[in-house]
């Protein structure tokens, strides 16, 4: 007899199939038919147990099937096709804004586990969550971020480093984000760990947790005190009063607090003191800013419900603020502790010529994502699925590549 427990798998016996649930927000269905294969079985919670297979046996055989099925992972908020990338995947973190790491020159390395969303937010950027348009979702294994991220700091070889994990959504989905920020925390180059949220999966335990593996500070993505307005805003009903509750719970932590609204012309005008005022009130701003008023900007492929507010007029707008109310609103640099530091390299220049690996859809319409010299590069308008190609590279900032197709 074969007994396999696993820890981030668990089974749904569903008759003519098992239905494996992953990462908690990620399934596939694999037939019975394929599973009986390897020999008589039955599934509970977190194990399959195969009767008349040797342990050796089974777990090779269903280790291969997983891998076959997880080609066909879906996303359960949006059924969107999804794609996991892990250490032994040949799918490098860097050169995507997709998921892995983005270094901007700075001492603060941003970390993306995950792309999904429990909103659908009217001014979402990515256009993320349940109505998304987005074509590929992808989680990426929690060894394989934290060992590249590690890689990074120790290239960048100062200390002061600000770990600031965030996503094409929501990070709080990413089902080992505890253990990922109790890694991290290990690293005695990071002084700082900051998370993106909605709040809206947040919960007493949940912020404990968090405080106790290391997190130093939580960026509460809240745009109004109205319930109403917050509706409107997140696209869905807003559980406001629980998120509320946990903003005042976090400062009482050892972990800071900061407001991170976005300034919607002509929705939101009303509520940006008093969201300054309710940071005060409740203690946020420990060591640092208690609330970091964002302008909006529109994006190309992203939902845009207002025309933006000129920045040099929102600065002014932010000011008179500042004057009528006693309040700061306007941050630097300096206020959030960000150093400039050298740039991982990159492998390519503007104009060059790069033959390009394909290795799987990206979130757009006919975008493919390739691989060439350890960096991901996304070629729009490409309707090639696989073998490799030639593109002449278009961007490189910051370690994002996009390339031109080349007939």
């Amino acid at each position: 007899m074969a007994e396999l427990v696993f820890e981030d798998l668990s089974f749904e016996d569903n008759g003519d199939s098992i239905r494996i649930n992953f990462m908690n927000i990620f399934y596939t269905d694999v037939p019975r038919e394929e599973i009986e294969k390897i020999g008589p079985f039955k599934v509970e919670r977190k194990k399959i147990i195969f009767s008349k297979a040797t342990e050796s046996k089974a777990r090779r055989k269903f280790n291969q099937l997983l891998a076959k099925s997880f080609t066909l992972l879906k996303n359960k908020i949006a059924q969107k096709n999804s794609f996991y990338i892990h250490k032994n995947s040949g799918i490098p973190l860097l050169g995507t804004n997709y998921f892995g790491i983005i270094d901007r020159g700075s001492n603060i390395i941003e970390i993306k586990p995950l792309t999904s969303c429990n909103l659908g937010c009217i001014f979402c950027s990515v256009d993320e969550g349940p109505t998304s348009r987005r074509k590929m979702d992808f989680v990426v294994e929690k060894d394989y971020i934290f060992q590249e991220f590690k890689k990074l700091v120790e290239f960048k070889n100062v200390e002061g480093i600000d770990a600031h994990i965030n996503s094409q959504g929501e990070p709080l989905l990413y089902a080992d984000i505890v253990p990922l920020v109790k890694d991290i925390a290990k690293i005695k180059q990071v002084s700082m760990i900051s998370i993106d949220t909605n709040g809206t999966l947040l919960s007493k335990k949940m912020v404990d947790d968090l405080a106790g593996a290391g997190l130093t500070r939580i960026n509460l993505s809240l745009h109004s005190l109205d319930q109403e307005l917050a509706d409107r805003l997140y696209g869905s009903k807003y559980p406001l009063k629980h998120v509320l509750a946990m903003a005042r719970y976090i400062p009482q932590t050892k972990m800071d607090l900061i407001l991170t609204p976005v300034f919607l012309p002509g929705y939101n005008d009303d509520e940006l003191v008093k969201l300054a005022k309710f940071a005060k009130e409740i203690g946020a701003g420990k060591n640092g800013p208690a609330i970091g008023i964002q302008n909006f900007l529109p994006y190309r492929f992203g939902r845009n419900p207002v025309k933006p507010m000129d920045l040099d007029k929102f600065f002014v707008k932010l000011k008179d603020l500042e004057k009528e109310h006693d309040l700061k609103l306007i941050w630097g640099e300096k206020d959030f502790k960000v150093v400039k530091c050298e740039e991982y390299p990159k492998p390519f220049k503007r104009g060059q010529t790069v033959e390009v690996k394909l290795a799987f859809p990206g979130r757009l319409n006919n975008e493919m994502m390739g691989v060439a010299e350890d960096r991901l590069i996304a070629i729009p308008s490409c309707y090639q699925k696989e073998g490799s190609v030639k593109v002449r590279i278009k961007r490189t900032k910051h370690n994002i590549f996009i390339g031109e197709l080349l007939n």
